[in-house]
């Protein structure tokens, strides 16, 4: 079995779109209003999370813009899914553009995830392009308990970790799994690596 590789530090927030400035707001806001509508104190979100109080009211104050790997923290302790925290509010029909898409990337810029469906278009279903870099990695802590996906490879190779299991893919292969641990995407190839990654929370 192949040695794992150092995952890169986590992604930060940046779009192609409305700047960091404006993904820092709907964040906050995001946050703010949900974690008040679950009656969660900033301490009871940080033991929910581990994220640190400290951290949390940078992130509803708008401080400091939060790593992806934080976001994902923070929806795990709210019990909300990712895209949640990061979209506007949405109480009609919405259409997502590709030119408005907001991209998320790594600081060292092998790693974007672009969403491909709009926030609440199905509360509990996620939909996202993944690339990869020859030899990125992209590691994930485990989502909310009993969180699935599955991922179908559009070009390159795939070594997919799930726990201790690891997976080879190619192109027009796919897989299923169970995301309630930690997990990591890594292209083993020489060329691009894409995927559609579906992201299904538990009830």
């Amino acid at each position: 079995m192949a040695r794992e590789k150092k995952a890169p530090p986590a992604a930060a927030p940046v779009p192609d779109q409305g700047g960091p400035d404006d993904v820092g707001r709907r964040v906050a806001e995001n946050l703010r209003r949900r974690r008040k509508a679950r009656g969660m104190s900033l301490d009871d979100l940080a033991r929910a999370s581990g994220v640190s109080r400290a951290g949390l009211s940078q992130i509803e104050t708008r401080k400091t813009n939060p790593t992806v790997g934080l976001l994902w923290k923070i929806a795990v302790g709210l019990g909300l899914p990712f895209a949640d925290l990061i979209a506007e509010p949405v109480t009609t029909a919405a259409v997502l553009r590709r030119d408005n898409t907001q991209l998320l990337r790594s600081v060292d810029g092998k790693f974007t995830s672009r969403p491909l469906a709009p926030s609440g278009a199905a509360p509990l279903v996620e939909l996202y392009e993944l690339s990869l870099k020859p030899g990125a990695v992209h590691s994930s802590d485990a989502h909310a308990e009993g969180t699935r996906e599955q991922l179908v490879v559009l070009d390159g190779a795939l070594r997919l970790r799930v726990g201790d299991a690891v997976y080879e893919l190619a192109p027009g292969d796919s897989v299923g799994f169970v995301a309630d641990v930690a997990h990591s995407y890594e292209n083993s190839g020489k060329t691009e690596l894409r995927l559609h990654n579906v992201i299904i929370y538990g009830r």
